[in-house]
């Protein structure tokens, strides 16, 4: 990757000094971004890096102290222990980690995607007013799949969006958004909801030796009708035919707060004895991409890869385990952008696609209010990375 790095030379002047805070929840993420930008800034040639403009450029570090000690009674204080004025503040949170607990009159309690949420917004709070620009990284979109009203319920992802912005935060970064339409809540702010594909195609040919990357031996599968959008685009960009699921649903119950599944019917052409990525933007439980895999393996698919954004495993992994030992599933993809238990990383058919460097990409560019055009459209780093792995000179 050096050529690239080269390449991104950015001769801009930058909007302040940078300020990196990570929440409690994402510090192992904040920790690797910080090191990327560290090394970049270091030995990166310019000439203005001594001028008033650049002040603060290199840095041992872009990590702000910040805290959020809480009362016995579970109320919090967001803390900054060092002054922000006109800094260029990026703010990460991963609101799906559930391993961070507290006390609440003597209970331990586990964090909820609310507790971080409102962490967020306590460091908003302690900023003050003080920086010069505010951008929120949060890859799991808060209340992300509340996004369209049925019937008469709250549009919670809208609030918090349009609550975020009110509280003096400029721009809002996430990945795979369940819906993207969420940002016409903010439509005069801005907000970037990005893909990991080049992360799940380059952790798919680093661990997978023998793949061959035609329509003859590979296919794209999208789970649902709602994730067409991703899998269109990683079959076009790799030269490959997609197929996809719907689901039949029982619209006369509810169970567990949705409408039972009664089958996934298939579109498309022949699976059989072709590898096929199954890819979508969160595995919750693992029951849809499971069945869907089972159903590929009714139709005589090869090796079924799953790729998810957001690895919840809200249900544990003895279904995974289970699937993997009956050959149901080959691999498991998912990204470190929310929390991972040591037990998922610990399995041998679980990849990690780290996104740290793609986030230190992001905030490098946007420091310098540069564009990030070609981050949000990797079409030619595949292609790259692709070629390698065809040329056998894909190195780790």
């Amino acid at each position: 990757m050096s050529e690239r790095e080269e390449l991104r030379n950015l001769e801009t002047i930058p909007v302040g000094s940078l300020g990196l805070i990570p929440a409690e929840g994402c510090k192992a993420l904040g920790e690797k971004i910080d090191k990327y930008l560290v090394k970049w800034r270091t030995t990166r040639e310019n000439e203005h890096k001594n001028s008033l403009a650049f002040k603060g450029y290199m840095r041992d570090s872009y990590l702000l102290k910040a805290r959020v000690p809480r009362f016995g009674s579970g109320e919090a204080k967001g803390e900054i222990m060092e002054s922000v004025r006109g800094y260029d503040l990026y703010l990460i949170v991963d609101v799906a980690n559930h391993s961070l607990t507290y006390s609440l009159c003597g209970h331990e309690n586990h964090m909820s995607p609310d507790d971080h949420y409102q962490d967020l917004k306590r460091i908003i709070a302690a900023v003050g007013g003080k920086a010069r620009r505010i951008t929120v990284i949060m890859p799991f979109l808060y209340e992300s799949r509340q996004h369209k009203r049925t019937a008469r319920e709250s549009l919670d992802c809208a609030i918090a969006l349009q609550e975020l912005v009110s509280m003096g935060v400029d721009n809002i970064i996430t990945f795979d958004a369940h819906d993207p339409r969420v940002q016409n809540a903010i439509p005069l702010s801005g907000f970037e909801t990005v893909q990991p594909t080049y992360q799940f195609i380059k952790g798919l040919l680093k661990h997978v030796p023998d793949l061959s990357i035609n329509s003859g031996h590979m296919m794209i599968i999208s789970p649902d009708e709602g994730g067409m959008g991703r899998a269109i685009y990683m079959a076009n960009v790799l030269g490959l035919d997609m197929g996809m699921f719907y689901k039949r649903r029982d619209y006369t119950q509810i169970v567990n707060g949705r409408n039972p599944i009664v089958a996934h019917e298939f579109l498309g052409s022949s699976v059989e004895g072709k590898d096929c990525i199954v890819i979508d933007d969160m595995i919750s439980s693992g029951e849809s991409v499971l069945e869907v895999a089972n159903e590929l393996k009714k139709r005589k698919a090869g090796r079924v890869f799953i790729c998810a954004t957001f690895g919840l495993f809200t249900g544990g992994l003895e279904r995974f385990d289970k699937a993997y030992e009956e050959g149901l599933i080959h691999r498991v993809l998912t990204t470190n952008l929310v929390y991972q238990t040591p037990e998922l990383l610990s399995r041998e058919y679980y990849i990690d696609c780290d996104m740290s460097k793609y986030i230190a990409y992001l905030i490098d560019t946007l420091n310098h209010d540069a564009s990030i055009s070609d981050l949000l459209n990797p079409s030619d780093r595949i292609q790259a990375i692709v070629q390698k792995y065809n040329d056998g000179a894909l190195s780790d």
